[in-house]
């Protein structure tokens, strides 16, 4: 399988971002301590081992939920809860050996619960918590009570609960702002539309009207005529250089017309098309990528895959072409179209990748930033 990322600041960030939940983990210190002075070996592996266990569910959920909303897809409350009952029992098991020492670790679940469940029942589950250690420990004698663990467990709920609200005002500025570019290139197109017709509407009625006036004067007058006959042609040449020099910036691919010329291409190649009827879906930011997408795995298809049956499927960040034939030869497989295609991708700061697929063929996928 052949992978193309952009390399770009912010893909580092994410792909590092489990460093941000991981620097935390070093107030788990004071649990460890006391677990590594336990004078049972197998209590003490064991404590050991669930303080990794509980440092690895909190890194690994808050990566996942950082991530999430840097790219507007929030972790699902059901894994949230999931990952909160992993560290919730991991807690009680710690307290088990431990006592109130291990109760430190419930600012971490607290954290976590407001930065992934819905406030109500974030909110609940930590004055749940606040409950229980006040509470338990004043049931066991064996137990202090400390009232700083119920006082940690509030600010570092409201603490979280505030950055919670500027990653999500954050992803919401960041949502506006794409929205605000593709109006941008709507306005642009609209723009050159307006141009494009303006010159081809004064340009034609000026040929028409000398068009009109050498065919009165060729019988009249030829030689004025002729003349006239040579201004259309001038004419004509430079309305057709404005033309090309008003549209010149404009996108030539767009997903739309790479459809239908994919359609032809397969039809007359002999190959079943699975195609979508139409691109509604793809916004205005990834239509020009997906139609140079298109073009290049279908143009692939057509000429090494000896498929009987193509499918593309699309999505608003994602496209997909899967054949059933054998594909490139492996050293093939790198050839100047798909790298082109990957450096393309890796510009515009998607993902594209290609691997044989378990019932023979290949797959061109391509996810969009």
């Amino acid at each position: 399988m052949t992978t193309f990322t952009a390399d770009l600041p912010e893909g580092r960030i994410w792909r590092f971002g489990w460093m941000f939940g991981a620097i935390w983990l070093v107030y788990l210190i004071y649990p460890l301590n006391d677990i590594l002075a336990l004078d049972y070996v197998p209590a003490k592996v064991a404590g050991v081992m669930t303080i990794v266990a509980f440092g690895a569910v909190f890194t690994s959920t808050f990566w996942r939920f950082r991530n999430g909303h840097r790219r507007g897809k929030p972790l699902p409350v059901s894994q949230a809860w999931i990952a909160l009952g992993v560290m919730i029992a991991l807690t009680v098991f710690m307290s088990v050996s431990i006592g109130t020492t291990a109760f430190g670790a419930t600012v971490y679940i607290a954290v976590l619960a407001m930065m992934t469940l819905p406030v109500r029942q974030a909110w609940a589950l930590v004055l749940v918590m606040v409950a229980l250690v006040e509470a338990v420990p004043r049931f066991l004698s064996s137990w202090e009570p400390d009232t700083f663990f119920a006082f940690q467990l509030l600010i570092s709920a409201a603490a979280a609960w505030g950055i919670t609200q500027v990653f999500q005002r954050n992803h919401e500025l960041a949502v506006a702002r794409q929205q605000l570019a593709d109006l941008a290139i709507v306005a642009e197109r609209e723009r050159m539309s307006r141009d494009v017709h303006d010159i081809l509407g004064h340009s034609l009625t000026v040929i028409t009207v000398k068009s009109e006036l050498a065919g009165r004067l060729i019988e009249i007058d030829p030689a004025r005529a002729a003349v006239e006959i040579a201004e259309l042609e001038t004419l004509a040449r430079q309305a057709l250089a404005d033309v090309r020099s008003t549209v010149g910036g404009m996108r030539q691919v767009d997903i739309g017309s790479e459809l239908a010329s994919a359609q032809t291409a397969l039809t007359a190649a002999g190959i079943d098309a699975d195609l979508p009827v139409d691109a509604d879906v793809v916004p205005l930011r990834h239509r020009e990528l997906f139609g140079w997408v298109i073009r290049e795995a279908v143009t692939n298809v057509v000429r090494h895959s000896s498929a009987r049956h193509c499918r593309v499927t699309l999505t608003a960040s994602s496209i997909s072409i899967v054949d059933d034939g054998v594909g490139p030869a492996e050293k093939e497989s790198g050839g100047n179209g798909l790298r082109g295609l990957g450096e393309r991708v890796a510009a515009a700061g998607g993902v594209l990748t290609i691997a044989r697929v378990p019932t023979g063929g290949f797959r061109v996928e391509v996810h969009g930033e």
